[in-house]
């Protein structure tokens, strides 16, 4: 008997067992695993999105903002240098021809002049430090495009875009500042009608040169500009 009873208990402890199992079981369904690793998912993909956002609005801001003039190392004057002094716009921007980007003058062009003239203004101390040291001064981008946009100043040059379309007179500007938003649909304005803003290759860099009445739409098949289906599809600006 006593082996009985002693049974008896062990089997009723193990179906107490069991059915405190189920009840947690029931707490705890098969899916609320899966719920809870979709639940972190979406936070995940939340946080990232919201950081994503942010990086395109501030990259937005950076193309969409016109007439700001960020502080340089050197309050540089095109209004004095273009049209007071006349140096052509590919004196500083050398590879505005040949190159996607229209470059930036080292500090030895700067100093081609300033060894002699105002070679010991205040103003120009950064210059010449930076030439001591030969290091580059720390221009900031005035005119840029997002980076998920393809642009290259030697095809429109070649094309003939004048410098004055995107930039402005920046013959007028005694800080250089973005004279216009470079959004897609206004991207898109020139290449969907791009006659009416081409000029002879001799004149790109004219700020003073201005289009006869009508335009010039013969250059548009002079230069072989392609439809304005093809210049607006999107792997043009989008690569």
């Amino acid at each position: 008997m006593p082996g009985a009873a002693l049974d008896a208990a062990k089997h009723l402890r193990l179906l107490e067992f069991r059915g405190g199992h189920r009840g947690m079981a029931q707490h705890f369904t098969p899916s609320a695993d899966t719920w809870l690793r979709g639940a972190v998912a979406l936070l995940g993909l939340v946080v990232v999105g919201g950081v994503a956002l942010v990086v395109m609005w501030q990259r937005g801001q950076q193309a969409n903002d016109v007439a700001r003039t960020p502080p340089q190392p050197v309050p540089f004057s095109h209004k004095h240098h273009v049209a007071q002094l006349g140096i052509d716009c590919r004196y500083c921007h050398a590879s505005v021809e040949t190159s996607a980007d229209a470059g930036l003058p080292g500090t030895h062009v700067c100093m081609t002049c300033h060894s002699q003239i105002w070679s010991n203004a205040p103003m120009l101390a950064p210059v010449r430090a930076s030439l001591a040291r030969n290091r580059s001064l720390a221009w900031q981008r005035v005119a840029r495009v997002p980076d998920y946009v393809y642009f290259r100043h030697d095809i429109h040059v070649a094309k003939g875009v004048g410098c004055s379309e995107c930039h402005g007179r920046i013959d007028r500007m005694s800080l250089t500042y973005r004279a216009v938003a470079f959004r897609m649909d206004w991207c898109l304005g020139c290449h969907r009608d791009p006659g009416p803003r081409l000029r002879p290759v001799s004149a790109v860099t004219d700020l003073d040169w201005t289009p006869p009445p009508g335009g010039q739409p013969s250059l548009v098949a002079a230069y072989h500009i392609k439809s304005a289906g093809d210049l607006t599809h999107c792997a043009v600006c989008h690569r």
